[in-house]
């Protein structure tokens, strides 16, 4: 039987949070991430994590309080669910999957939702998983769908408007970000120093509070490329991406 662990105020400085395990130069960006995690706890913030050392675990929250631009009543919200590597083809998602669903409908919760794609991106959910155990799409913005399944008949999650703008006033190349993610702060700062080196105009936007990412301008789940005032991608970038993108 899998042994899992449920991240509390009084375990999250000893355990490690999966993602950018056993690399050191995300440990500022985990620090980031914990703190994260800290603060919302007491919104209900789920990180249940597989005992082991590996990038397999899944995260959730109510959806009044989830860092995404979407709204629904009553509902949970998946962030991420990742189950990488050897650990693959065990049943392991499947677990993490449905000990959040149960805990959903504990909570008489109306249903939960996630982020996923029409075609594989980064950081998002397989779309045939999730179909597998019921969700369905339920609203959607250009190749990115918000998929539910629905427990109660009730009002059904969607995009806020503000996301399905999908653009902004500034033409540079602009990045949001959030510290959901470990591996932002490292790579904010390589992009800073490459940006500086070869003269790009590069703006950053911290989402750091909620009502931030509520009225994020596009699909946000913890980074947003825009150039020329476009959406582009949610890709974290690296230099050798940034650059090849620019070219």
């Amino acid at each position: 039987m899998n042994e899992y662990i449920n991240l509390t105020e009084e375990n999250i400085e000893e355990e490690h949070i999966c993602c950018a395990i056993g690399d050191p130069k995300h440990q500022e960006g985990v620090d980031c991430k914990k703190e994260w995690i800290k603060n919302k706890l007491k919104d209900g913030h789920v990180f249940r994590k597989l005992n082991a050392r590996g990038k397999i675990f899944i995260e959730y929250e109510p959806l009044d309080t989830a860092w995404i631009p979407i709204s629904g009543k009553n509902y949970e919200y998946i962030y991420c669910l990742w189950v990488a590597g050897s650990f693959k083809g065990k049943g392991i998602g499947k677990e993490l999957l449905e000990y959040a669903i149960d805990d959903s409908k504990k909570q008489g919760r109306n249903g939960i939702c996630t982020l996923v794609s029409k075609k594989k991106k980064p950081f998002l959910g397989e779309k045939k998983f999730f179909e597998h155990f019921g969700f369905e799409v339920v609203d959607t913005i250009e190749d990115y769908e918000l998929m539910a399944l629905k427990f109660k008949d009730g009002e059904t999650p969607k995009f806020n408007d503000c996301a399905r703008k999908m653009e902004i006033d500034n033409k540079d190349f602009t990045i949001y970000y959030s510290n959901e993610c470990p591996y932002v702060e490292y790579e904010v700062k390589e992009l800073s120093d490459y940006a500086k080196s070869k003269n790009i105009k590069l703006n950053f936007v911290k989402i750091d509070s909620l009502e931030k990412a509520k009225n994020a301008p596009c699909i946000f789940n913890n980074w947003a490329n825009f150039y020329k005032g476009k959406f582009i991608s949610n890709t974290i970038l690296n230099a050798n991406a940034l650059e090849k993108l620019l070219k």
